[in-house]
């Protein structure tokens, strides 16, 4: 009967072990309900939405919401006459900023450029009429103004003087229409000399890979502190941003914006030359000094430049694939600074007015020599 007994449990404990064995094999999904059709298809993040944002994006963020009220939209119309020689308005359009409470805005000239009707959007959609108080063609530089209902909030102007390559750079506008579009870069080199749609030369332009397309001219390029350091200006080729735009110093709007706050008429100054700047293998090789300079090509007739006995080139010579007049003077130094870059007469002459001297050394037939100039008066196309 014992023996009998011990066999019913072993046997027992057999099978309870035998099932324990089995369940362990079966697949889970067959032994509790499946979550899947209730999960999402995405993992979300574990930090609270909107954290985690680094430094530089927090910083393009407080600077876009602090400029982009200050960028306005400029619609100017032009009446032209069409095929059937009727007359029609033709609207273009670009970016403004204002730089005070009482509704000053600094653009482009070619901007308003041929106008006789200006409008002004705000951000907030407010619409005025604006009237043209000051120009500087040769810099594509105007000063507007409209009457608002309201104090409104300004930029800040920096100083374009001491950019450094590299350095990040912001660009807020109206490209294509987008009202209040911003794109970023970098400062990717300075000084550069371009002409506009009207073989107009731009020296001293800001370049930069922040994205500048058609309708952001006028706006400002701002440095990392919100600081207007530039007006965008330019896009190097037709039709959209290639990742090379160009923008004007706030410098040289400074200039023009101290003389009609004195209330004086403002005028570019002008010495008349066209230059290349040399040094290196290069200058030794034309027998100038190594540390090179400004050497010129051509002087204009009637100009500072030829009053004063400036030399141009007196032959040309192939370099290369480039084509060099050689034989003028070569500018060394202007007002006593080191005429190292090919800007440095523009940069120079920004702080000038017509009727102004300026001291040029120059290397002249293996002799330095000084020349002072009085500068004449920029003609009105900016030429």
């Amino acid at each position: 009967m014992k023996k009998f007994r011990y066999l019913i449990i072993t046997a027992s404990l057999v099978g309870v072990f035998v099932y324990l064995t089995t369940l362990a094999r079966v697949p889970r999904k067959w032994l509790t309900p499946t979550t899947e059709a209730n999960s999402p298809l995405w993992a979300e993040p574990k930090v609270a939405k909107g954290a985690g944002l680094g430094p530089e994006e927090l910083n393009n963020i407080e600077i876009y919401k602090q400029s982009h009220v200050a960028t306005v939209h400029i619609n100017s119309t032009v009446y032209r006459r069409d095929f059937f020689f009727d007359v029609v308005p033709s609207k273009e359009s670009g970016s403004g900023f204002l730089i005070d409470e009482k509704g000053l805005i600094m653009t482009n000239n070619h901007v308003i450029s041929g106008s006789q009707k200006l409008a002004v959007i705000l951000p907030d959609q407010s619409r005025y009429d604006a009237e043209v108080l000051v120009r500087d063609r040769s810099n594509d530089l105007a000063l507007i103004r409209i009457t608002p209902r309201k104090k409104l909030p300004f930029l800040k102007l920096g100083d374009s003087e001491h950019l450094q390559v590299g350095q990040k750079v912001l660009a807020i506008g109206n490209p294509f229409g987008l009202e209040g579009t911003l794109t970023t870069g970098i400062v990717s080199s300075l000084g550069r000399t371009i002409r506009d749609e009207s073989a107009r030369e731009l020296s001293g332009m800001i370049q930069t890979d922040a994205a500048i397309n058609p309708g952001n001219s006028g706006g400002p390029l701002l440095d990392s502190q919100g600081n207007v350091i530039g007006i965008n200006t330019a896009i190097y080729g037709a039709g959209g941003n290639i990742g090379i735009g160009f923008a004007m110093p706030i410098n040289r709007a400074k200039e023009m914006l101290k003389d009609f706050q004195a209330g004086k008429s403002f005028k570019r100054p002008m010495l008349g030359v066209e230059v290349v700047f040399v040094s290196g293998d290069l200058a030794e090789a034309l027998k100038l000094p190594p540390d090179g300079g400004l050497l010129i090509q051509t002087v204009q007739p009637g100009t500072a430049a030829a009053t004063s006995g400036l030399r141009g080139a007196r032959r040309v010579v192939l370099v290369g694939n480039m084509e060099l007049g050689i034989g003028g003077d070569l500018i060394l130094e202007i007002d006593g600074k080191v005429a190292d870059k090919t800007d440095s007469i523009a940069r120079s002459l920004n702080k000038k007015r017509p009727g102004d001297k300026i001291e040029l050394t120059v290397f002249r037939e293996g002799k330095l020599t000084k020349v002072t100039a009085t500068l004449g008066e920029a003609p009105e196309d900016g030429r």
